[in-house]
């Protein structure tokens, strides 16, 4: 037997594929062997690493033990803390530990020694600590003699930055590691404090992650995503929404790369496998992938996942993004279908037409029933260009969000067909995913332009993002290149002014584009329009007259004024497309109406 591992970056199942009589069940098997081959041999370097950095646990008699901590110990008196500050420590609900800095001669830090720690540091220990992991604490040690690898993470300077300013440093993140005396080694990843306590330091930390916990949550399961870390040195996995993204029942252990290796359909293995052999062995930064799972149920996942390691240490960790794009490719494929039938049959236009209706009604739902909780109504009206029906890039979002306001978007993306429809998917899920983050309409909309300028150079669209606020009966709003909403009150209308510095470039044109907001004081009872250029342009036509016809339009449908309710809305905004659409329409159409409703509204 020898120590050494085989060379999984030389030896490789690729051999095995074509080898002559291999079958394609085989071939699938050997890709299984290879990924736990690559596994096992990162497990054993992680092992090697450990033992090269591992703490020396030696039994001493205790007259032995005494004269080392005595030879060890500061020339500087020890002051430790009286046991009514430990008392004060332990009913601290953070893990915390004591340290004292060793001064020379000269005053200047020689080293830190650990004095103690509290109640919280202990139950962690118990937790997360491998059993025997570190020797028993029988008073004040050097501080990276009982921690050798905390020397490489940001707490030596903390503790020295501390020490000198007489400040609280931090919370600063250190990952470092610790093995037992089996050989098993743990990665551990805290956000880390340290504050002056009289003439010691305190160190605290914790997880970190609890306070983003909630707002996290939702939006994972909003976005059907998750994050991953599974650790190669003991095969366990730290996750947050992998069982739901797997669709893995509650009392199902989340699985290890080998067992997720198990669980995707025999065509993802070998993509699998090159991704974790990338990742372990060439280090590539990131790779990106889809895994068609055939266990529990068949679904199809985005794979994005990077290396993490030690300093000078191998490959410890592969960390991922996981998203479960089901129901995207679902909608790619139903719209693949949907145009190779428009191209094929063109003399069945209803049919076509049927077809493109039932595919936008997939992508651009219904308006929330909550609208109506929050005193506003919203109707929404989209006209197909002429009688092609050709499915272009029109699209809309309402949405009430956690903190109450409401958001209200609509956007065109350029061109027609699968190409459309996949950018106004990409836009308007990614807009319903960033909402929830709570960042101004500028941010979000600077965001929007980030999606569109990755999908590629052709990929443009423009839009108009809003966000209202109910407390303050106030619309804030930005422009991406697209035509001004229209306000009606009082039952006339007019085009509301540009944010400050004029409309930003539509979305995907330059990557650096800024966007400012416009603030737009509502009423009860106000109307604000916003509407698709299909709706008003026409070939051979001057623009300022054309959006100067949809005000006269607009006015002209709310002379009577409008009645409350969204039929009446909804009626309002129809007569309004019936009027400017015909036979000339270049693009398609889409309104948007978005009414304010107060209790002393007037009816009529």
């Amino acid at each position: 037997m020898t120590d050494e591992p085989v060379g999984t970056d030389e030896v490789r199942p690729a051999e095995a594929s074509s080898a002559v009589g291999a079958g394609p069940g085989e071939r699938d098997g050997r890709w299984l062997q290879a990924l736990e081959l690559l596994l096992t041999e990162q497990r054993f370097r992680i092992g090697q690493y450990v033992a090269a950095h591992a703490v020396p646990v030696c039994p001493v008699e205790p007259a032995e033990e005494e004269r080392h901590r005595r030879s060890r110990a500061p020339a500087a008196p020890l002051k430790v803390p009286e046991p009514p500050v430990w008392q004060l420590l332990d009913a601290l609900p953070l893990a915390a530990m004591v340290i004292l800095p060793a001064l020379d001669e000269a005053g200047a830090i020689a080293d830190f020694c650990y004095v103690g720690h509290n109640v919280t540091a202990r139950r962690y220990a118990e937790s997360h600590f491998p059993p025997g992991a570190l020797p028993p604490h029988t008073g004040t040690v050097p501080l990276f003699e009982r921690f050798p690898n905390l020397a490489d993470t940001p707490v030596p300077r903390m503790l020295a930055e501390a020490h000198r300013t007489r400040r609280p440093q931090g919370p600063e993140s250190a990952e470092w590691s610790l093995s037992g005396p089996d050989g098993r080694a743990v990665r551990l990843s805290s956000e880390v404090r340290v504050a002056p306590f009289g003439e010691l330091l305190l160190v605290t930390w914790e997880r970190g992650e609890m306070a983003r916990a909630r707002m996290a949550e939702a939006a994972q399961n909003l976005a059907r995503v998750c994050w991953a870390e599974w650790n190669l040195g003991d095969g366990t996995v730290e996750a947050t929404g992998l069982d739901k993204v797997l669709g893995l029942a509650a009392s199902q252990p989340l699985p290890d790369l080998l067992e997720l290796g198990r669980m995707v359909t025999p065509d993802s293995r070998e993509p699998l496998y090159q991704a974790v052999h990338d990742v372990v062995l060439r280090e590539r930064q990131v790779v990106d992938l889809e895994l068609r799972l055939a266990t529990p149920h068949p679904r199809v996942l985005r794979f994005i996942a990077e290396p993490v390691r030690p300093r000078l240490g191998p490959v410890w960790t592969l960390r991922a993004v996981c998203r479960d794009v089901t129901s995207d490719v679902h909608s790619r494929t139903l719209a693949e279908q949907a145009m190779q039938e428009a191209r094929a049959q063109r003399e069945r236009a209803d049919a076509v037409a049927d077809v493109a209706e039932r595919l936008r009604d997939a992508i651009v739902p219904r308006f929330p029933a909550e609208l109506g909780g929050h005193d506003v109504e919203a109707a929404a009206v989209y006209r197909p260009e002429g009688r092609t029906a050709r499915v272009g890039g029109d699209w809309y979002k309402t949405r009430i969000l956690p903190t109450g306001q409401v958001l209200i978007a609509l956007g065109d993306a350029r061109g027609h067909g699968l190409d459309a429809i996949t950018l106004m998917a990409k836009l308007r899920y990614a807009l319903a995913g960033l909402a929830f983050t709570g960042e101004a309409v500028e941010e979000l909309t600077g965001w929007l332009n980030l999606v569109a300028c990755d999908d590629g150079a052709e990929s443009t669209a423009t839009a108009v993002v809003a966000r209202y606020h109910p407390g303050r009966a106030l619309l804030r709003w930005t422009c991406a290149g697209h035509p001004l909403p229209i306000l009606i009150r009082d039952r006339t209308a007019r085009l509301l002014d540009p944010p400050p510095g004029g409309p930003g470039m539509p979305l995907g044109v330059l990557p650096d584009e800024t966007y400012t907001a416009a603030e737009t004081a509502l009423r009860p009872g106000d109307v604000v329009l916003l509407y698709s250029d299909g709706l008003i342009e026409r070939r051979g036509s001057d623009l300022d007259r054309d959006a100067s016809r949809l005000v006269r339009a607009a006015a002209d449908g709310a002379r009577d004024g409008i009645p409350p309710g969204d039929e009446a809305l909804d009626a309002y905004a129809r007569r309004l497309v019936d009027r400017l659409t015909d036979h000339r329409m270049q693009d398609d159409a889409t309104v948007l109406a978005f009414r304010l409703v107060g209790r002393d509204l007037p009816g009529g």
